[in-house]
């Protein structure tokens, strides 16, 4: 006890006490702001550089399901792009991942959105198998790093598990690549009923860089419904984290 109790006085307290409101460096990209001046020429302009689509020619949003926060619509027109520090940005519905110009509120589940058995059996004990889907190891970095003892998920009763028999649901990574579809298949159907799909990374919900790709078979999100989605190049830790924090009505 005394060793405990020195480690303790030497380290002091590693662990984030608030994740709700902790700050992030300024350099973070997280929820981009569109002026609602911004014109037909500059849309068109800064649509042609997006490497994934994620700007609308029509009306100049961005969907964060899309959008890989290479910074590179900002650059072209400051003033009037710019991403803020707000992580806070995974959504429970697909179509609020569209980030539309002049939008200025914050980016929150929609409650109505959540199924309410997640909240009744998870909330105080959810268990998680993430796949990697043909991943390229970012996002699972980062859910890794949301384990550890600075942002400490498992507090929360969160916890990642190495077999679907014991997990409530399924954390995928990656853009779902041919080889992955059926392994992933395998994998849901082995997690017990009712079970919860997580979507982390802009790989993931969208296809990313590799969206319409043939080496890619995403038949996997088509089939099941998503309960969250987690944009991110990769996901930061805090995105995951309060999103799935949301999700249990934490």
């Amino acid at each position: 006890m005394l060793k405990e109790i020195r480690i303790l006085t030497d380290h002091g307290k590693q662990y984030i006490p608030d994740l709700r409101k902790q700050p992030v460096s300024e350099r973070f990209r997280g929820r981009p702001v569109i002026s609602e001046v911004i014109t037909r020429e500059e849309i068109e302009k800064v649509a042609a550089i997006c490497p994934v689509n994620a700007i609308d020619r029509r009306n100049g949003s961005i969907d964060l399901g899309r959008c890989t926060f290479c910074n590179e619509c900002a650059l072209m027109l400051p003033g009037t792009i710019g991403f803020t520090n707000d992580y806070r940005i995974a959504a429970s519905r697909r179509g609020d991942l569209v980030v539309m110009t002049g939008q200025t509120e914050v980016l929150r589940l929609d409650e109505t959105a959540v199924r309410k058995e997640i909240r009744r059996l998870f909330r105080r004990s959810l268990k998680l198998r993430q796949v990697s889907a043909g991943g390229d190891n970012s996002c699972e970095m980062e859910l890794a790093a949301s384990c550890n003892v600075n942002f400490d998920l498992g507090r929360f009763g969160i916890e990642f598990v190495a077999s679907p028999r014991h997990a409530d649901g399924i954390v995928i990574t990656g853009p779902v690549t041919e080889n992955m579809s059926e392994a992933l298949e395998i994998c849901y159907k082995a997690v017990p009923s009712p079970k919860v799909i997580i979507l982390v990374g802009t790989d993931s919900i969208s296809g990313g860089l590799f969206e319409g790709s043939p080496a890619l078979q995403r038949g996997f999100i088509d089939r099941h419904p998503v309960d969250l989605y987690v944009p991110g190049n990769p996901a930061h830790p805090l995105t995951f984290i309060n999103g799935v924090m949301d999700l249990l009505g934490l």
